[in-house]
């Protein structure tokens, strides 16, 4: 079995057990696309303090691109990602059923293995400038039932680009 099963099996003989219903049921609607939109945290005064070339930095969107890159081949069903300044979009299959659709897990996986690798390969993009603290992202998700709605998505994505 899985750690999980033989956890839930010790965690079944509990009188503890019962916390579990506590848990929010976030599975998100069936046959939709799934986006998770990360966006960083003051990143106008991140930039600032970190000495961005103003109006765009290339080590900063290199490296943006290489998280993503990284978030691509970590995570499941990841059919597209944009990515502009200091956001993302990922996009998620509409059939997928990783994590049993459940929004927080997208969510998390997607912001913490993107924050992680833009500490962890900050000294590739920027050599002689030190991380002086760590970033921050945010994120969210947003379901779009059919293929126009994402494609107006990402045009508006563009768009603001």
């Amino acid at each position: 079995g899985s750690p999980r099963g033989r956890r839930g099996l010790a965690m079944a003989k509990s009188k503890f057990e019962y916390v579990r219903d506590f848990e929010a049921d976030d599975t998100v609607l069936p046959n939709c696309w799934i986006v998770v939109r990360l966006d960083g945290r003051n990143f106008h005064r991140f930039s600032e303090q970190h000495e961005f070339k103003k109006p765009n930095d290339d080590r900063a969107l290199h490296l943006m691109t290489k998280c993503a890159q990284t978030v691509m081949e970590e995570l499941e069903d990841i059919a597209i990602a944009y990515g502009q300044s200091d956001e993302y979009s990922f996009v998620f299959k509409k059939k997928s059923r990783w994590f049993k659709r459940r929004a927080s897990k997208f969510m998390t996986h997607v912001v913490s293995q993107f924050s992680s690798s833009y500490v962890f390969y900050w000294k590739d993009y920027f050599k002689d400038q030190q991380l002086l603290y760590p970033p921050g992202f945010d994120g969210r998700i947003v379901l779009y039932p059919s293929n126009q709605n994402l494609k107006d998505y990402l045009s508006w994505r563009q768009a603001d680009c």
